[in-house]
């Protein structure tokens, strides 16, 4: 057989296929029919990322998947010294030192970091003895994890160290104990219920949940279980009151906004929720098939800001409809669905692991972006995968690919 037949080209075609798709509503994000200057410069920039990132991405498919293994290590500590370097010769943008600027192009570090991050993952899983469900194994992982999030959060970057932290899911597929997901989920919802109804009102029902607790057991078990629900109660408390005190005195006035209007407790379509009211509007206002490609009166009359990237999926939504929207929606679930498929179908952990550190990479930024613009999650600027402008984020998802189409082809010719 044909080895250029065992590669998986339709991957590589769904990719393509998001690229075009995003180079062609960039340009009509950013179209003006008096002065187009700025929209072509755009898909300038756009495009050539895009060629740099075909380019990666072949030069990849001559590198044995041990190399990546072996230098997994320093790939990781390249790019935290990436991130590290920001303090010294970054540039800040939008209030957030993210970036390096060279020339009229700039380079975000924390991009490649999640490419860092999953191949760091993998080789830590992979290693010799190593077995997740061990302290010591699940404490390196959370390291691995933890430096880059907490580097990017001081830029202040939260949606990339939001990001980052979600390879917590790829560890939870390895065998990752199941109580802490039993406790991130608690910890979730109490945060997202402090903050709706306030800590005066959690702190009594708290407290009140743990006597019933406590009340309704034998009298044999409430003897074991008094300390520790004690304890739980002080420490649940004392969380519940660490998310007020970081939300009214360390978020900023914005933040605390976003999370107000997620939660319903203001309306505001004018101020802070502009961006999400516009969005919802353009996406509704194109209907079944769109009001046709540049014809979007919401896009071009420059109503959503930022348009060109976090909030690209309006355009999709108002010039191309429901039909439009869905397609991109199939598109980018085909491509998750082949990459967790050949994850699964792989010899080591590593080529295992880095696979579903793609997929899971993917899958949270498409579902924070497209919460994002619908207005289920606060804006923390979270681009959509291979279609919002962006060539950091472009080329970090080239390699990704990249890296993905080696492992899964050779393993092809092992078969």
């Amino acid at each position: 057989m044909n080895k250029l037949a065992l590669f998986d080209w339709f991957s590589l075609m769904l990719y393509a296929c998001l690229v075009i798709i995003g180079l062609v509503n960039i340009y009509s994000a950013m179209y003006n029919a008096d002065d187009n200057a700025i929209a072509i410069s755009f898909i300038q920039k756009q495009f050539i990322a895009f060629g740099i990132g075909v380019l990666l991405i072949f030069i990849i498919q001559f590198i044995d998947t041990k190399f990546f293994e072996r230098y997994a290590s320093i790939l990781y500590l390249l790019s935290i010294i990436g991130l590290l370097g920001l303090w010294l010769l970054g540039t800040e943008v939008s209030g957030a030192r993210s970036w390096y600027a060279i020339g009229s192009f700039s380079l975000q570090p924390s991009e490649f970091a999640k490419v860092g991050v999953a191949l760091a993952i993998a080789k830590h899983l992979g290693g010799f003895n190593t077995n997740i469900e061990r302290v010591r194994d699940y404490l390196g992982a959370f390291i691995i994890m933890g430096v880059p999030s907490f580097l990017t959060l001081l830029q202040p970057d939260p949606g990339t160290a939001l990001i980052l932290l979600s390879f917590f899911f790829v560890l939870h597929a390895e065998g990752l104990p199941s109580f802490f997901m039993t406790i991130l989920v608690t910890l979730f919802v109490l945060f997202m219920v402090t903050l709706l109804i306030g800590v005066k009102w959690v702190t009594p029902i708290i407290i009140i949940a743990l006597i019933l607790f406590v009340s309704l057991s034998s009298k044999r078990r409430r003897k074991k279980i008094l300390f520790p629900v004690f304890v739980v109660g002080i420490l649940i408390n004392g969380f519940t009151y660490s998310v007020a005190y970081i939300f009214e005195n360390v978020f900023e006035q914005r933040h605390r906004d976003r999370f107000n209007i997620l939660l319903g407790k203001e309306v505001d379509t004018q101020g802070i929720g502009y961006n999400i009211n516009q969005s919802q509007i353009a996406i509704g206002s194109g209907r079944f098939s769109g009001k046709g490609y540049l014809e979007g009166t919401q896009t071009k009359g420059g109503f959503v800001p930022e348009q060109q990237t976090d909030y690209i999926f309006t355009t999709i939504g108002e010039e191309w409809g429901f039909v439009g929207t869905i397609i991109v929606l199939a598109l980018f679930t085909t491509l998750l669905v082949r990459v967790v498929r050949t994850a699964y179908k792989q010899k080591t952990v590593f080529a295992r692991v880095f696979c579903l550190g793609f997929a899971c990479t993917l899958f949270v930024h498409v579902a924070i972006n497209l919460g994002m613009v619908v207005g289920l999650v606060p804006t923390i600027g979270i681009p959509l995968p291979l279609v919002s402008y962006g060539g950091s984020s472009l080329l970090a998802f080239s390699i990704f690919l990249g890296i993905y189409l080696r492992i899964a082809y050779q393993r092809t010719l092992l078969v």
